[in-house]
């Protein structure tokens, strides 16, 4: 629609209509104005996967892996890919906009939201978010670029003020920003909980106004992450264009009452008005949408998709004595051990958790994949943070009130001993004040002493056969569950016989003030034996050809709202490692996580796989990389550190409402280790493959842009193999190293391939803040051709004379390590 029928469309708004327009009118819609046919647009999560409306359980949809996942592919042709499958599901649950991607930086590794996000660097996150934002918007649905900025820490992320200086700022954490608004035209920017440099996010002039629209050109909606809107007319004036969620606490009659008599305000309220109704055009949001329906759409392409993507992601840490990929002809046993080998992880918690299709654990897929071999299985140790839910149906009934007086207002069936709502319950329930009473029949498979845990955002207090066992009702006091909303989880032990039927009942509240936006409740239940035994687990390790550890972390420790509190494993699953390391030294472990985690145990494993969270293909995609059948792909988007030495600074935890100072500067990540003089355990771009795969001579020309590399690589095995080029420029004047551009090229066996990779004068270049621009480096500059940070295979000098280059053709030849 042109500009000007959008000026008579809005000519013909009354004002209270025009502000309807500016908040959400539930948790997850835009509002409608149906006199002037102008429809609603229906949003939805996440990054990883379409959830539709209902936070916990709803329709299932397909699960993705993570944004860090998606990064180690180094493959944005994937990603889009992928991020036009995913917006397939989108549209499936009736969205036109999707809340992704996430592409705050990775500054902190304790970060808990950093599984969702792409890098600690600014090349490979930009790239990735082109990649994701176009494909999602091949599809007709828009995308969201979040969280805008500064939100590197969850831990108070709603309190406390990121103080980035501009260079920082320009350098490091804006990029892949600019880079969706001016290479992809995203259609939607959230911004961020935190304040900038004393500022909230949301109403931030300089950020909003000055550089997104006014340096970048963008057109498209700003969106305040939810509750995240903290004033009425400051944020909109700022150019904060939507609320959300709804219904609104900072607009409807305060927006009104102050635009009456405020023309600027007014003025305000029409251009953001006006932007609404663009981006409902854009997506293609009309009348006769149906909202309501969201289907379930578990297509065989997607399938193969994430199997596809799970194995590109993974990234073979190492490789000694070629343990890997096991040959099946020289098996028997195989040992499957560990808390994560029997289940599917498949992402982090918080926003981006979805009620999947299905799973696929490492074990099922390992079975499938060798089907002529006898494999074994051990739990090890427990990996849970909270006791595991009860994964049978339970009944919950809902009530009007807080003392479950009366009949119930509405009957429904869960799968599993968690329920949480994000807004709205249902129609029938009034979420500001209702109370729900859940029960199930459990059937004890064992004698012995179970685990039983409680917790919930709201009030609560769980009985077995009548008789109270746990309680958060009395004393409910606030922890760091559920977004920070719930309680820490209560436990107890209680004694069960094997074969007996348990009738376990519990009571929930929410409306006595503790809670409004969020309410949850969730019981878990452990059995003697799932808590695992060591010495089975060696003795398994003992008898076996080959073992597979599956351990690390899920999505009760890496979650949004909630950093993690050490880069170690949950005990004891390094003790764990250790002890089938020292049973049987044919072991790979195989770790998933969404960040680093420290590898004590790494010197005596002779082969480590890095699987992140992959989706609801986890165990087929495992078994691909393990067996043979697909090249481990990934490469590191994140230096993995041996340990918290030199990174304290950036993971101290802010107190409430306090600065978070990024004293560092741009010196995060690598260019923090190479600037300590500091080794990570496993650098930047690290990862390898099965191939072997040999770089070749390289060349640099001037071109009028910048710089041409030209890079030959030959596989000189006998299977298909694939390798990334990387290039890193580092100047003279700070000793900086930055990853400039980046390849991933696939060859055959014997083959030979050439690479050619573009800089231009922007890669060459640093920000000055005293010109308020970017400058040229000052001095010689080497350009830097390797297949990982700390290895380069050849170098370049170039001499930045003027405004022109002039290339200094010498070459080092051969791998060194860059310190």
């Amino acid at each position: 629609m042109p500009d000007k029928d959008y000026d008579a469309l809005l000519e013909a708004m009354t004002l209270e209509e025009q502000v309807s327009l500016l908040s959400g009118a539930s948790f997850w819609r835009t509002a409608a104005i149906e006199r002037l046919g102008v429809a609603p647009v229906k949003l939805t999560d996440g990054p990883n996967g379409a959830r539709g409306e209902d936070f916990s359980g709803g329709i299932r949809s397909a699960a993705y892996p993570v944004g860090i996942a998606l990064a180690a592919t180094w493959a944005p042709s994937l990603v889009e890919e992928a991020a036009a499958d995913l917006a397939r599901e989108a549209r499936s649950k009736g969205a036109r906009v999707l809340l992704g991607p996430t592409v705050n930086m990775h500054r902190n590794p304790l970060n808990g939201r950093n599984f969702e996000c792409f890098s600690e660097d600014p090349t490979l996150a930009s790239a990735m978010a082109v990649a994701y934002v176009r494909g999602v918007q091949s599809q007709g649905v828009g995308a969201t670029i979040k969280h805008f900025i500064g939100n590197e820490c969850e831990h108070e992320r709603r309190t406390t003020s990121s103080q980035i200086d501009e260079t920082t700022l320009r350098e490091i954490y804006l990029p892949p920003f600019e880079a969706a608004v001016k290479e992809a035209r995203v259609a939607c920017v959230m911004t961020a909980y935190n304040a900038l440099n004393g500022v909230h996010t949301s109403q931030n002039h300089w950020l909003l106004e000055d550089v997104l629209r006014g340096e970048w050109g963008f057109d498209g909606v700003v969106m305040s992450d939810w509750t995240a809107t903290h004033s009425t007319a400051e944020g909109l004036l700022a150019g904060l264009d939507l609320e959300m969620p709804g219904p609104t606490v900072h607009r409807g009659a305060k927006l009104i009452a102050a635009a009456r008599d405020d023309a600027a305000l007014a003025g305000a309220v029409r251009r953001s008005a006006r932007r609404i109704l663009a981006l409902a055009d854009r997506v293609g949001a009309g009348e006769q949408d149906d909202l309501d329906t969201e289907r379930a759409e578990d297509r065989p392409e997607t399938r193969a998709l994430i199997r596809r993507l799970g194995a590109e992601a993974a990234v073979l840490l190492k490789n000694d004595d070629r343990q890997l990929p096991l040959d099946p002809a020289r098996l028997s046993r195989v040992a499957v051990i560990g808390p994560n080998s029997a289940k599917a992880v498949m992402f982090g918690g918080g926003s981006a958790q979805i009620n999947a299709h299905y799973s696929v654990s490492p074990l099922q897929g390992l079975r499938q994949a060798l089907p002529g071999v006898e494999i074994t299985h051990a739990i090890g140790c427990p990996g849970d943070r909270y006791l595991p839910l009860l994964d049978q149906p339970v009944e919950i009934r809902f009530f009007e009130g807080v003392t479950m007086q009366g009949d119930p207002v509405l009957v429904k069936q869960g799968e599993t001993s968690e329920f949480r709502w994000f807004g709205p319950v249902a129609p029938e329930v009034d979420h500001l004040a209702f109370s729900a009473r859940l029960a199930t029949t459990y059937e004890a498979p064992e004698t012995g002493a179970y685990e039983i845990g409680l917790m919930s955002a709201g009030t609560s207090r769980l009985y077995v056969d009548g008789v109270l066992v746990l309680d958060a009702w009395n004393g409910w006091s606030r922890g760091q569950s559920y977004f920070g909303h719930g309680s820490d989880e209560r436990r107890t032990v209680l004694h069960m016989q094997a074969g007996r039927r348990y009738e376990i009942t519990l009571d929930y509240a929410c409306g006595d003030g503790l809670t409004t936006t969020l309410k949850a409740v969730r019981f878990g239940l452990r059995p003697p034996s799932a808590k695992g035994s060591l010495e089975e687990a060696v003795a398994l390790a003992k008898e076996a050809d080959a073992v597979i550890v599956v351990a690390g972390l899920n999505d009760s420790w890496e979650t949004e709202a909630e950093d993690r509190a050490s880069l170690a494993l949950p005990e004891p699953q390094d003790a764990l490692i250790e002890a089938v390391l020292a049973a049987n030294p044919a072991t790979t472990v195989v770790i998933q996580s969404g960040s680093p985690v420290q590898m004590p145990w790494a010197d005596r494993a002779r082969s480590i796989l890095q699987l992140w969270y992959p989706g609801q293909e986890c165990g087929h995609a495992l078994a691909d990389v393990l067996t043979g059948r697909a090249e481990p792909g990934g490469r590191l988007p994140q230096s993995f550190p041996a340990g918290p030495e030199g990174l304290e600074g950036v993971m101290q935890r802010p107190d409430r409402g306090a600065s978070v100072p990024y004293d560092e500067g741009s010196f995060i990540g690598y260019r923090g280790f190479l600037r300590r003089g500091d080794r990570p355990a496993f650098p930047f771009g690290h990862g390898l493959g099965y191939a072997d795969i040999r770089f070749g001579e390289s060349r640099v020309s001037a071109t009028p842009e910048g710089a041409s590399v030209e890079v030959v690589l030959q596989n000189h095995s006998d299977r298909p193999g694939q390798e990334v080029v990387q290039i890193y420029l580092r100047g003279a004047e700070d000793n900086a190293c930055w990853l400039r551009a980046f390849r991933k090229l696939r060859l055959q066996p014997g083959e030979r391939g050439e690479v050619r990779l573009d800089l231009t004068r922007r890669d060459f270049s640093r920000w000055s803040e005293e010109d308020g621009e970017w400058r040229e480096m000052v001095g010689p500059v080497e350009i830097l051709i390797g297949r990982s940070v700390e290895v380069i295979h050849n170098t370049h000098m170039v001499d930045l004379a003027g405004s022109k280059h002039c290339f200094a053709m010498s070459q080092t030849a051969g791998s060194e390590t860059l310190r």
